[in-house]
């Protein structure tokens, strides 16, 4: 009768053991149906995965009160039909289209990353076509030839080029710096402004107005000074997201044009 009685005892032991493993690995439960932790874990990476959130007590916390309340509005949605309708099987393949082509790009970034070689190899090609000079120049930009040289008079009889420039100039960015335009390449401007400001020494204006695709401009050159880069340790990681950019678009279009189909871009 006691090993009966022990027997007993151990068979329910292990019974209740198994359902509390069971709960170990469940958040809660909703209706019955149990909310896995592991969709716990999965959010968290995906919410941790960019860096810009640490986990923490709080975001775990947070976390679970976004699982389990999805598992609430999910079961009502199931209960209400709309996985049967039309709309949702759309929108179902829309995201499983998504989320393939997500998964496509992000492989073939992980099989194709920057070398610090390539990097290099780009910042030395810009660097070499930007040898020279940088010029510091204000402009003054107006939509008529007749104003721009009304402006050079009023410049030529004393008035402050500066203050024309915040009065008068179409160019807003540069306007409210009296038209400073601050140190650039030459490059970096149309080639119609960039030939009368090379042309100018320093602390010349330019007598007549220069006509560009903007308007006419009046340009006083500043300063002259040998062009400047930053170091390549400065700037490689914006270099490899250019690349790497660069390298991702050719693979979309390289997919593109082997693609047997009859469909012709617009682009």
């Amino acid at each position: 009768m006691k090993k009966f009685a022990l027997a007993a005892v151990v068979a329910a032991t292990i019974s209740a053991l198994v359902p509390a493993a069971a709960t170990a690995q469940n958040i809660a439960t909703v209706n019955g149906k149990p909310v896995p932790k592991a969709r716990v874990e999965s959010l968290i990476q995906q919410v941790t995965k960019s860096g810009q959130q640490q986990r923490s007590p709080e975001l775990e916390a947070q976390v679970k009160d976004v699982v389990v309340r999805n598992e609430i509005f999910v079961q009502a949605a199931e209960k209400a039909g709309i996985p049967q309708t039309a709309d949702f099987k759309t929108q179902m393949e829309f995201g499983r289209q998504n989320l393939l082509i997500r998964g496509l790009m992000e492989d073939f970034r992980a099989k194709n990353p920057v070398s610090d070689a390539e990097a290099q190899a780009e910042y030395d090609k810009f660097k070499a076509a930007n040898t020279g000079n940088e010029y510091r120049a204000r402009h003054i930009l107006v939509e008529k030839e007749e104003d721009a040289k009304a402006l050079i008079a009023q410049i030529k009889a004393g008035a402050s080029f500066e203050e024309l420039a915040k009065k008068n100039s179409k160019d807003t960015g540069s306007a409210q710096n009296g038209g400073d335009l601050d140190f650039a390449n030459p490059n970096n401007f149309v080639p119609e402004f960039s030939k009368a400001m090379t042309a100018l020494q320093k602390g010349e204006m330019t007598q007549e107005p220069v006509k560009s695709q903007f308007g006419y401009h009046i340009i006083k050159l500043e300063d002259i000074r040998p062009a400047t880069f930053p170091a390549f340790d400065d700037v490689k990681a914006q270099i490899k997201q250019r690349i790497e950019q660069q390298k991702m678009a050719d693979f979309q279009q390289s997919l593109i044009e082997k693609a047997k189909t009859d469909y012709k871009f617009a682009k």
